[in-house]
């Protein structure tokens, strides 16, 4: 039989648990990336993921984000890049790109918590994360260039 003693502990542990996990989040760098799309371009303040935690890591866990913000992901090769909503509280749209800093593929409206596989169409260098409907409210379509250090171009 369950007692208030087992609730207690058990709601203690979770509490733990939770704390454990917050205290191992990763952090990212930050830069500054520029999207080129038929309306212009469009600059957003990313944080960058290039080891193995930040890069399972992403970004897991925000209940929000700045409408100029978002997150790359730089595999370093192409590679046939595919990616997930587990854990992840927003939408999100996922741009991947070449390694010229050519959009090959976008998706929009990721659905939070997804584990459904979301995959390039080609091999990709790297995977932007953006709100969900940033890629729609801006124009932003395949073929448009990425100008970011890791492309052979800054901003």
């Amino acid at each position: 039989m369950l007692t208030r003693r087992h609730f207690a502990i058990a709601a203690l542990l979770t509490a733990f648990t939770g704390l454990a996990a917050q205290a191992q989040l990763q952090t990212y760098p930050k830069a500054e990336l520029t999207i080129v799309s038929a309306g212009g371009p469009h600059k957003f303040a990313v944080e960058v993921a290039t080891t193995p935690g930040q890069m399972e890591q992403g970004l897991m866990f925000r209940r929000s984000l700045a409408a100029d913000a978002g997150m790359i992901f730089d595999y370093r090769a192409p590679s046939m890049a595919a990616m997930w909503m587990k854990n992840t509280l927003i939408p999100l749209d996922m741009l991947f790109v070449d390694q010229r800093g050519l959009i090959i593929n976008i998706h929009e409206r990721a659905v939070p918590g997804s584990l459904d596989p979301i995959g390039a169409a080609a091999p990709a260098r790297a995977v932007i994360e953006l709100n969900g409907g940033t890629a729609a409210r801006l124009g932003i379509k395949p073929g448009d260039r990425v100008i970011f250090p890791i492309f052979g171009s800054a901003p």
